[in-house]
């Protein structure tokens, strides 16, 4: 009986293609970062993870300095988040309805942030859980402006819009390459696979 043929365990993925893609997600995140800046107003952490994003996508290195930077706004997001469960009880800050504390919108902004860094270090796999890398930050930024205006799932603002019609090449490109987004991850998860259809369409 002939072997059933296999799908590539890799993908073919350019130092250009990976820093365009990490150029979308940082502008994706620094569309949002005005709305952690007004919770933490002293706190740089996703702001620098943005423009370490954004150098990397210039032409920069793909340095320690930038998985730092990832790391430093993914912590800041988790320091909003411990205030935004105790604030809202029995109810994580991502699925929080109604009258939302501003600092869920602030951890989705700096989660943003956290994911344009990370995009730098997307991985060559034929796996469906690297579009997350690709789209996490538009899909973050998203439920951000989504919290800031309410909670409501109609509220998700410009930047999936934006993102949508700003995506470049390179981001269609290896999404094609990739399966389609996995399911799970809460409502950010909800946006990865509309924005993911939206762009293989």
């Amino acid at each position: 009986m002939p072997a059933k043929p296999t799908e590539p365990d890799t993908i073919a993925l350019s130092t250009e293609e990976l820093q365009e893609i990490t150029g979308f997600a940082a502008e994706c995140a620094r569309r949002v970062l005005p709305i952690f800046e007004r919770s933490l107003p002293g706190d740089t952490r996703p702001r620098d993870a943005v423009e370490a994003a954004q150098a990397f996508a210039d032409g920069g290195r793909r340095t320690q300095a930038l998985r730092t930077c990832a790391w430093a706004a993914y912590k800041a997001a988790g320091h909003l988040t411990g205030e935004v469960t105790r604030e809202v009880t029995g109810e994580a800050a991502d699925g929080v309805a109604g009258d939302v504390p501003a600092g869920a919108a602030a951890a989705d902004a700096a989660r943003a942030a956290s994911h344009a860094a990370a995009a730098a270090y997307l991985h060559p796999k034929a796996s469906a859980h690297q579009v997350k890398h690709i789209l996490g930050a538009a899909a973050h930024a998203a439920r951000a402006e989504e919290l800031a205006s309410g909670g409501g799932r109609g509220g998700t603002g410009p930047t999936l819009a934006w993102a949508r019609h700003h995506a470049p090449p390179a981001v269609t490109a290896v999404l094609g390459r990739l399966p389609a987004a996995p399911p799970g991850g809460g409502r950010v998860g909800e946006l990865i696979r509309d924005l993911d259809a939206a762009l293989r369409a």
